[in-house]
């Protein structure tokens, strides 16, 4: 069974740019908000999420927080997408739970290798 992977990102541009490398390999569903994704949540659970960091209304952060308050979804894997690779992020995120980053604008083989990496581990 194909393994699905939920992408959290307000710019529509990533958001296709992650959906055309994964979805020959992975079920992939698209959001362009948090608060969207934790409506689909309660119905579907990923396998992985891959979460931007920097969103109106709630960023990633925030997202990450109340991902990892909840039981039920507390052991999904969360990579961070950031267009800044920085430190005070990483460890931020890090620190909240989350797996890995990968910096936009990525390359389809870095995001590919990132996802099999971490889908792979969890399942």
């Amino acid at each position: 069974m194909q393994k699905t992977v939920f992408v959290v990102d307000d710019n529509g541009t990533n958001l296709l740019a992650a959906e055309e490398v994964l979805e020959d390999h992975y079920r992939v569903i698209t959001f362009s908000s948090a608060a969207k994704m934790f409506v689909v949540l309660g119905k579907v659970t990923p396998d992985l999420i891959l979460l931007d960091i920097e969103m109106p209304e709630m960023d990633g952060f925030e997202a990450i927080s109340q991902l990892k308050s909840n039981d039920l979804h507390s052991k999904i894997p969360v990579v961070f997408m950031t267009a800044t690779d920085d430190a005070a992020n990483k460890e931020r995120g890090a620190g909240l739970g989350a797996v890995g980053f990968i910096i936009k604008p990525f390359s389809g083989q870095a995001l590919l290798d990132c996802v099999e990496n971490y889908t792979h581990s969890a399942g």
